[in-house]
């Protein structure tokens, strides 16, 4: 829905999400109260697309840059602490526990920080940012209590992020084009997985030797 469709249901709570069975282990998702609704600007859509491309590759150089277009400036070095929970220059791999000295770095960075840092962060962020993350917030949630490994989520929003970013050429495209972009989606979200898992083992393995 936030990805593709550029539509945030506000309030995703346990008691605004059924689980309705439709036979032979497939279900739907049925979702109520509708009233916190918010239809997210098509441009920032893309852009909320590219941020989360770049934090998953922790691309540096794009999550900076698409800092500045959000008007964050350089408070956009915070987005992967926010969202995945590394630092933006983190060697730890994508849904593991950051190390020791990361936590000792990030205690030190956010003491460093006074209510008018706090205060100018949140303002500067588009509304947009402020319903999202409310939304995000209820769904880690959810997905806590249920025991889902960390890196399940990301690899969610990474796969929509890749189609939400292909959306409006698919849309603009005729239908050999479309098939095309598909099989084009396909092949940069296998590789984005490759290079995730790639990286979780690294960190197993060092830790293995270690």
């Amino acid at each position: 829905m936030i990805f593709i469709h550029g539509f945030v249901h506000g309030d995703p709570h346990p008691g605004n999400i059924l689980v309705s069975p439709r036979g032979q282990g497939r279900f739907s998702l049925v979702l109520l109260d509708h009233g916190i609704y918010k239809e997210l600007d098509p441009k920032f859509r893309l852009d909320y697309c590219k941020l989360w491309k770049a934090l998953i590759s922790l691309d540096v150089q794009k999550i900076l840059e698409l800092g500045e277009q959000f008007g964050v400036g350089k408070y956009a070095k915070y987005f992967p602490l926010i969202f995945t929970g590394r630092t933006i220059d983190s060697k730890s791999a994508l849904g593991t526990q950051i190390s020791g000295e990361e936590k000792t770095r990030i205690k030190q960075d956010l003491n460093s920080l006074g209510m008018d840092d706090i205060s100018s962060f949140m303002e500067s962020l588009p509304p947009d940012f402020l319903v999202i993350l409310r939304t995000d917030g209820l769904l880690r949630s959810i997905l806590g209590n249920l025991g889902a490994p960390r890196h399940v989520r990301l690899l969610a929003y990474a796969k929509c992020a890749i189609y939400g970013h292909e959306e409006q050429s698919r849309l603009e495209s005729g239908a050999i084009n479309r098939i095309t972009l598909q099989i084009k989606t396909s092949i940069s979200y296998l590789h984005l997985r490759i290079l995730i898992e790639l990286a979780r083992l690294l960190v197993q393995f060092n830790d293995y030797k270690h």
